[in-house]
């Protein structure tokens, strides 16, 4: 709490948030004398803080490499850390469990400037950010299939499932899955073999019992995937499918555990045949 005091002279003491945002500013921007005005004489002068700073930079960099191991071997390490430093700075973490840090890296990518000439990286990105998050997803009990024979015909229609906490889906329009499995491989002659006009990859990444899995599919049958993982009814997915092995694809996750639950939707309500 701030200190009142009847004498004029005594000097204002600041309060925990006061102290809490400038140590937070200092953390993240070392060149922010405000911070190191609050500061001081209260923790440490700022040459003290820096090393706060220093070791909370550490961290998150560790993080982050720890994070997308192949786009740090694509850029090399000094680059890596130079673009996690900016990172950082605008992206500190929401939760001190730093496995998942990073969420917007990819996205940051894609607007960073020094990294414009290597358009793919982005989506590398992106596929180590769904192959950290299936890693370090929680367990779950995949849906019995049985469970979905007791539902009505009727109602099938608006049937939406539960993804697996593992499943993600990824789409590029450059080989990212070849590229992430050459680099962190270290085979050189499998990137050189790499075609970055090949064609777009759609991917379904999952946690099996020993091994994370990137699969890739059919577009169609991506698209299936990702209307069910994006909640959308059945009816809906299978509109958006448009193919006619659907049903045949719904088997294979549902026998493969890609869902855990599922959901109804309410039924219309009935209509009186009084009304007009």
């Amino acid at each position: 709490m701030r200190s009142f005091s009847s004498q004029a002279t005594e000097p204002d003491v600041p309060t925990l948030l006061e102290v809490q945002s400038a140590m937070r500013r200092g953390l993240l921007d070392g060149r922010d004398p405000a911070a190191a005005a609050v500061l001081a004489g209260v923790l440490a002068p700022a040459d003290r803080l820096g090393i706060h700073r220093n070791t909370s930079r550490g961290t998150l960099t560790k993080a982050l490499r720890l994070n997308f191991p192949a786009v740090e071997r694509i850029v090399g390490e000094d680059f890596f850390a130079a673009a996690a430093d900016e990172f950082i700075a605008h992206n500190p973490p929401g939760t001190a469990w730093l496995d998942l840090y990073g969420e917007r890296f990819a996205e940051f990518l894609q607007i960073f400037a020094p990294a414009a000439s290597l358009a793919y990286l982005p989506d590398v990105a992106r596929l180590e950010r769904c192959v950290c998050s299936a890693l370090h997803a929680a367990g779950a009990r995949p849906l019995e299939c049985a469970r979905l024979l007791d539902i009505a015909p009727s109602a099938q229609a608006g049937l939406r499932l539960t993804p697996h906490p593992s499943v993600s889906l990824v789409s590029s329009v450059y080989p990212v899955d070849d590229i992430w499995r050459a680099v962190l491989a270290g085979d050189d002659a499998a990137l050189a073999a790499i075609d970055l006009a090949a064609g777009a990859v759609h991917l379904l990444v999952e946690r099996r019992a020993d091994e994370i899995a990137v699969t890739r599919l059919e577009k169609r049958r991506w698209m299936f995937a990702d209307a069910l993982v994006s909640g959308h009814s059945l009816a809906s997915s299978f509109e958006i499918a448009g193919d006619a092995d659907a049903a045949r694809w719904l088997a294979e996750h549902l026998t493969a555990g890609h869902f855990i639950a599922f959901a109804l939707d309410p039924a219309p309500p009935a209509v009186s045949e009084h009304e007009p």
